[in-house]
């Protein structure tokens, strides 16, 4: 798979501002004096959609639908780094890393 889409699974009825999960510690989202961010139930991966690049494919590679799911616009920044954002990694999806472990 030439490029992967990193998805948010959120607690239902969840959603993700402009900034994103912020002040996250390894934990679920964080309450804050302006209000609680939703919690990350698990991180998500997807292949890219081939014609719009910047779009997940229908399905995460552990086979849940994408549509629910907040896009992460992560990036490893360099080699080496994880598929997920370090701080989440308690919440990574099993099967989606094993799914990308075997491609």
């Amino acid at each position: 798979m030439a490029s992967i889409i990193v998805l948010f699974e959120l607690e239902p009825d969840g959603a993700i501002g402009a900034e994103g999960v912020e002040g996250t510690d390894g934990a679920e989202g964080t309450d804050s004096a302006e209000g609680a961010e939703p919690a990350v139930i698990a991180v998500h991966a997807a292949g890219a959609d081939p014609d719009v690049p910047e779009d997940p494919q229908p399905y995460t590679l552990c086979g849940l639908e994408t549509g629910p799911m907040e896009h992460t616009h992560y990036r490893p920044v360099r080699p080496g780094e994880p598929w997920y954002p370090p701080t989440l990694a308690d919440q990574r999806c099993q099967e989606c890393e094993r799914a990308l472990r075997t491609q």
